[in-house]
């Protein structure tokens, strides 16, 4: 059966008559059915708007289908790879009484935050994830020597907003 009707392509005529060639090719390249079921699939979605003859289609959706094998298989390696470097470990979840209060803790601070200055929340938010003083005082745009004091005074703020939340309930 021709996969070429009037000049366009009849994908549902290409489907029946490729898939099973490809599906089993890739069947046997991947060792995989779930896998060459998948790159079957993506082939046949690139193919799509494509019109060219059922050889050629044939023939593209071949070398489409072995370029997302070893796209994928690179992919797979190079991720074994990054996960022996620096391997991943589950960490334990938390109790249920110790997540509820963790969430309570961040609640009560991100409020303590919400009622401080917007600068001094910048500034306190900056120095937590590392930044130095005279990155602190560019972005702030405040004198470098300022910064110290500056956080300083945020700090008391914050404490005072978080402790009369601490002490309401």
């Amino acid at each position: 059966m021709s996969a070429v009707s009037g000049g366009s392509t009849d994908y549902d005529a290409l489907f029946r008559d490729v898939y099973p060639s490809l599906f089993r090719y890739l069947h046997r390249l991947t060792g995989d059915q779930d896998s060459a079921e998948d790159i079957a699939q993506e082939s046949f979605v690139r193919l799509l708007g494509r019109s060219m003859p059922e050889q050629e289609a044939r023939l593209w959706l071949f070398t489409v289908a072995t370029n997302l094998f070893r796209d994928g298989t690179r992919t797979s390696r190079r991720r074994e790879r990054l996960l022996s470097a620096t391997p991943w470990k589950p960490s334990a979840l938390p109790a249920p009484d110790e997540a509820l209060e963790r969430q309570r803790k961040v609640d009560s601070v991100r409020q303590a935050l919400e009622q401080i200055p917007a600068r001094d929340r910048q500034m306190l938010l900056m120095r937590e994830e590392g930044f130095r003083y005279d990155e602190i005082a560019r972005v702030a745009a405040v004198a470098p020597g300022s910064v110290g004091t500056l956080l300083a005074r945020a700090t008391r703020r914050f404490l005072a907003v978080y402790d009369a939340r601490l002490e309401e309930g």
